[in-house]
């Protein structure tokens, strides 16, 4: 009985750090003005002034490669987008919405007759397994969401503001360095 108690409270301390991170662990850049990814790098980049002050590897989508174009095609979006909203409560380590889908992609899906989806967001890992280092992200895992570490996404989430602009590209032929 007092083992399964220990277990208890070994496991609901773990849980607990994992959905709230110190924040002291984090070490955020000051002032991003926007935020660039390359999809073919799995690089996310924090920009401020046209100069990457930070980039983290990512997970994309299970199905990686071209634009989103519909509900359930787990592709992460291409194109320019707005970080819009956050949530602090999401089924991940916080998460940060991009507004997908835009003008453009709800016509392309109107054409073609099916849901262009929504809900692409920046997010850590499933709440409860953050904890387990090196685990995630690696590889392509969501439905086409960008997923980073969870003490990755406390210092992207400091460091971002609702209304940044966030540019989706498929790659990036001279991606930005660190300055």
């Amino acid at each position: 009985m007092s083992i399964l108690l220990i277990l208890t409270l070994v496991a609901g301390t773990i849980y607990g750090a994992d959905r709230h991170l110190p924040f002291w662990l984090a070490n955020p850049p000051d002032a991003v003005d926007r935020v660039i990814v390359d999809k073919q790098a799995r690089q996310l980049y924090l920009m401020h002034q046209g100069k990457a002050v930070r980039h983290y590897s990512m997970g994309m989508g299970k199905n990686p490669e071209n634009h989103k174009v519909q509900e359930g095609d787990s592709r992460t979006p291409e194109g320019t987008y707005t970080l819009d909203w956050r949530n602090p409560n999401s089924r991940f380590f916080r998460s940060l919405h991009i507004s997908y889908p835009n003008t453009q992609d709800k016509a392309t899906a109107e054409a073609k007759g099916v849901s262009p989806g929504g809900a692409i967001m920046i997010h850590g890992a499933p709440n409860g397994l953050g904890w387990l280092p090196g685990i995630l992200p690696t590889g392509d895992w969501t439905d086409g969401c960008i997923a980073v570490t969870n003490a990755e996404m406390a210092e992207i989430w400091q460091s971002v503001v609702d209304g940044t602009p966030i540019e989706i590209h498929a790659s990036l032929s001279n991606p930005p360095s660190l300055e």
